[in-house]
């Protein structure tokens, strides 16, 4: 499905499970959205404080360290609109709860384009599937549709937030196991690694962290039948409308 011209688009709204998700996997995609002047906000489900376990930071240190370089990440972006909903990392599930946290933040941002993650389980890479990633992106399409849209969900986020009923026009999702669209972010891969090297507690470790992202990146030009030597992030475009 091709994607609504970036032209159209004013804000967009990136839901993921941990801090660096989206960093992997849509970064330089988003890089050319900020140079665009397209407005970018991040929503964090959980602060990955069951990440990081060869970083020398406590379980217990974990949380206010990942925040921190999720900050620093989407500094490197140019995005300064960061959110943390502090759900405990591993423990993620699509509870109503989650789904009433992510339908308040796409009230509150108005995105016209989400990115989330595929509630689908990958089997090709199952580093994709965490079970917080599919919590994660199944909660954020079920807040998408039906209920950010709808006025008679979640009543009291309008009537004690005044958050109005939102319709997102599209989602993107990442780690989908047939995507069926490709970014060529060859010119924005700098940004993409610059803001990886910022979470230094889950990729400071990695001697070879720029070379893997090539190799990933140029796997998916493949896929996308871009030139050789390309560098590309992969999607599934879902049109909400």
């Amino acid at each position: 499905m091709e994607p609504i011209a970036d032209s159209e688009i004013k804000r967009v709204l990136v839901i993921n499970a941990h801090p660096d998700d989206s960093d992997f996997g849509a970064s330089g995609t988003i890089a050319q959205w900020v140079a665009q002047g397209i407005e970018v906000s991040y929503v964090l489900c959980t602060n990955g404080d069951q990440g990081g376990e060869e970083s020398g930071f406590t379980k217990e240190e974990m949380p206010a360290v990942r925040q921190r370089e999720q900050r620093a990440a989407c500094a490197a972006l140019g995005i300064s609109d960061v959110t943390f909903l502090n759900y405990v990392d591993g423990h993620l599930e699509p509870t109503i709860a989650l789904r009433k946290d992510i339908v308040r933040q796409i009230r509150r941002v108005k995105p016209d384009r989400m990115i989330c993650q595929s509630p689908e389980r990958n089997w090709d890479r199952i580093g994709a599937s965490h079970p917080d990633h599919l919590a994660a992106g199944e909660a954020t399409i079920q807040a998408v549709y039906p209920d950010a849209r709808n006025p008679f969900a979640f009543t009291d986020l309008l009537e004690k937030e005044g958050l109005q009923p939102w319709k997102v026009k599209e989602v993107w999702m990442q780690g989908h196991a047939h995507p069926d669209h490709f970014v060529d972010i060859t010119d924005t891969f700098h940004f993409k690694l610059a803001a990886l090297k910022e979470h230094a507690s889950q990729t400071s470790h990695m001697e070879n962290l720029e070379e893997m992202l090539r190799e990933w990146g140029q796997r998916n030009a493949g896929l996308g039948e871009l030139p050789e030597g390309r560098i590309a992030e992969a999607f599934k475009i879902v049109n909400t409308n």
